[in-house]
Formats: C-alpha cells, structure tokens, sequence
C-alpha cells in the first residue's frame, strides 16, 4: 500500500471539504398550516448538486482508510445517477478511473455529468442488474466496487461531526420551533434516515423520523414484515430513492413511520415546488415534500403546532426531459390530476 499517495488523497478530499459552506435551510410560508412551520434542506447546492456528494466523500474516505482503494485503482459503482455523479467528482479529484453502472433509462442530464467528470457509464436494462454487473467489473478489473448500498450506513459518522443531522439541527437553533417534530427523510441507500435517525437517538431529541417510500419499492414492507428476501420485480420510477431490494444500509429500527406515496405525487408537489421556490426540484423531493405536508396536516388536524424538516436532494434540471416532460410523464407516470386535486386539498388552494 502506497501510504504516501493514500495520505496525499485524505488530504485532497479534506481541502475540498473546507472548500465548500454548509447547505442552506429554507422556510417555506404555507399559510394553510398556522403555528407549523416547513423548511427544506437545500442538497442541491453541493458541488455536485446533491445530496449524494456527502455519500460520496464519506465513501472515498470509507475506502482509502480500510486500504481498499490505493493509486490507480478503478472505482465502480451502482448508481442511478446522483451517486455516481459526486462519485465521479471525487475520483476526478484523486485521479482515479470511474465507472457508473446504471439503468439504460437513467436520465441523460447525470449521464452527461458523469463524463464531464470524466467517468464511463455501463448501462444494464433493469435496476435489479446493477449489484451483479459491477461486481463482474471489479473482478475484470481488478477494481474497487464501492457498493453505497452496503455501505452507506456506516461510512457516516452519525454522532455528529458536521453530519446531515448534525446541520439541520445547528441551523434550527433560532428558530420558532427549533427541535423538529418531524424529520422526513425518503431511502435510496438508507444511509441518510440511518444517520439521522441514529442521530436523533444519540442526542435524545423527541423528534419523529419518518420515511417516504415510492410505488415499487420494498423498503415500507420490509419495516413492516422484517422480510429481507423482498424483491420488487419492476424499479422505482422516482429516481435515486426506493429499493427493488432491501438493501443493508437501511436500518428499520431507526425510523419512526414510513408513509407510501403514489409517483404522481411526487411528481405534482415537484412541480409545485417550482411555484415556491422559483426554481425546479427533482421528484424525490417531491416524495419528501408530500410526506411532510401530510404530517403538517395532521398536525394541523391535532392543533399541534411545531417544525417538520424534509431534505431538496437536487436540482429538476437534471429531470427536463422525463418529470418536466408531460409526454414522457404521461407515458411513464400517468394521470396527475387526481395528485393535484389532493395537494390542492392539503394546502387550502
């Protein structure tokens, strides 16, 4: 193991971390919900513009200190996009060889940021091959498969140290109702409800962790029926959250509640969001955002007053050509109008 060159890469990932400022925290004003306030964890001011690039440099540094990943070595990864995006960024910065295996179906934005960075793609058909194609790349290659979703749980120091939490938690010291009542969270990895569940426990806050989880995914019925043989023949629709599979980095113990949500509802608050905020977001937030306003609403139903957080894990304008896109929305997603009636419903418009 070449110590010199793993010391030299710690220290570039380092540098670039004190490179970057925390990630804002947004106050949405919903009239509808008096005495609640929402507020929105802005990941997409990351570099990369998720909130996949913690994951990633978490899982470099993961990597370099267990001696996994030495000079030269190729890193593989399974990602639907946003991982191997900040993947991409971060073995850019080490000069390391990346490869991103993938849905074919993947939206071309990420597949056009995963090479700006200099990765290669390797498409599969289905999001079910992803696990076994890029451990056949490793082996060929000789190569590091970072596998997140083994490892994302404990490649995060979730006691603190500048976590996602961790954050959250310091931005909301000053405001009106600054320990949440709700913190929602949707699973891709589970490495992010992990920490932040755990966290919540550690700190012993009386916050309430819940999951959103998209159509055709198993993580709801796996915290449900503790089944980790679940499998989902069809993927999720809603990129980068929701399992075919029950993945290791996601803890069940930690969440509170899980909620379901139906594709088009994530897709229509997305959509709405816009309307708040004055820029796109990408569905999954949608996802976070429809289990947050549901929470407000039966907080307002209780006269409860308090704060719900939820996480803005990426820009939508990675998603023009499919969410943005009402052929394709139409076609992949289908009817929204039953959503929006909903959400029109729970915000009193």
């Amino acid at each position: 193991m070449n110590s010199t060159w793993v010391k030299h890469a710690i220290s570039e990932i380092n540098a670039d971390y004190q490179r970057s400022a925390d990630t804002h925290l947004i106050r949405l004003t919903l009239p509808a919900f008096p005495g609640i306030q929402l507020y929105l964890k802005d990941e997409s001011t990351h570099p990369t513009g998720s909130l996949k690039h913690r994951l990633a440099r978490s899982l470099f540094l993961y990597g370099l200190c267990n001696g996994w990943i030495k000079e030269g070595t190729t890193i593989i990864e399974a990602s639907s996009g946003s991982t191997a995006v900040s993947e991409a960024y971060f073995a850019r910065l080490l000069g390391l060889p990346f490869i991103a295996v993938m849905p074919s179906c993947t939206a071309k934005r990420k597949i056009e940021q995963i090479e700006f960075y200099g990765g290669r793609c390797h498409f599969v058909q289905s999001a079910c091959e992803i696990y076994e194609a890029s451990e056949m790349l490793a082996r060929e290659l000789n190569g590091h498969y970072m596998d997140q979703f083994t490892y994302a749980e404990r490649a995060t120091d979730w006691r603190g140290n500048n976590n996602i939490a961790d954050s959250i938690f310091r931005q909301m010291q000053h405001e009106p109702n600054p320990v949440p009542a709700h913190i929602v969270m949707s699973a891709g990895t589970g490495g992010t409800s992990a920490t932040i569940g755990r966290y919540i426990r550690c700190q012993g806050y009386d916050t309430q962790l819940t999951v959103v989880d998209p159509q055709n995914s198993v993580f709801m019925d796996y915290w449900k029926q503790r089944d980790a043989t679940l499998r989902s023949t069809v993927g999720s629709k809603i990129e980068g959250i929701g399992r075919p599979r029950v993945e290791p980095s996601f803890i069940p113990d930690v969440v509170d509640n899980m909620l379901r949500v139906p594709d088009a509802a994530s897709v229509v608050t997305a959509h709405w969001l816009e309307t708040q905020l004055g820029r796109k977001v990408g569905a999954s937030t949608g996802t976070n955002m429809w289990g947050a306003l549901q929470l407000a609403a039966q907080m307002r139903s209780a006269g409860q007053s308090g704060s719900i957080v939820t996480l803005l894990c990426d820009s939508g304008e990675r998603y023009l050509e499919t969410y943005y896109n009402p052929q394709w929305v139409a076609a992949n997603i289908g009817e929204l109008a039953p959503s929006q009636i909903a959400l029109s419903e729970l915000i009193g418009q």
